[in-house]
């Protein structure tokens, strides 16, 4: 029973990664794009991150003494910060999508698509569709 639990965590973190790849494919091709307006307001870097995902991720990354408009668009740009601050949004929203069934990767995806009401907000489908056509994720 140990090692399928074992088991279990591992193909789980395995899809994770898998998933968090496809959407920075899917937001930059997984580069460092800076900052560009999108939908009136700006989104940095490998994952397109906004000013406000960037504070509700915890602010990885963030220097003592240095502002968070500086310290977002430092990370955004960052493979590892984004990554960490991408996976702690979803760790701190994921459990508003417990209700719906959805497996890690649409919940990570619909999250990071359309903000903690992501997996309830139907207009974060084609999204999902699309990160699931990158990993086979389902």
């Amino acid at each position: 029973m140990l090692r399928f639990a074992i088991f279990a965590v591992l193909v789980a973190a395995a899809v994770a990664d898998t998933c968090i790849h496809c959407i920075c494919l899917h937001e930059s091709g997984c580069k460092p794009l800076g900052c560009r307006m999108d939908v009136g307001s700006l989104s940095c870097g490998y994952y397109q991150i906004k000013l406000p995902y960037y504070e509700d991720c915890g602010q990885p990354g963030k220097k003592s003494g240095e502002s968070t408009d500086a310290a977002w668009k430092r990370c955004s740009d960052d493979l590892n910060c984004a990554t960490t601050c991408v996976q702690n949004y979803y760790n701190r929203y994921k459990g508003g999508c417990s209700t719906y069934g959805f497996g890690t990767c649409e919940q990570m995806s619909r999250l990071h698509n359309g903000g903690p009401a992501g997996c309830r907000n139907s207009g974060t489908l084609g999204y999902w569709n699309v990160i699931k056509s990158c990993c086979g994720c389902s």
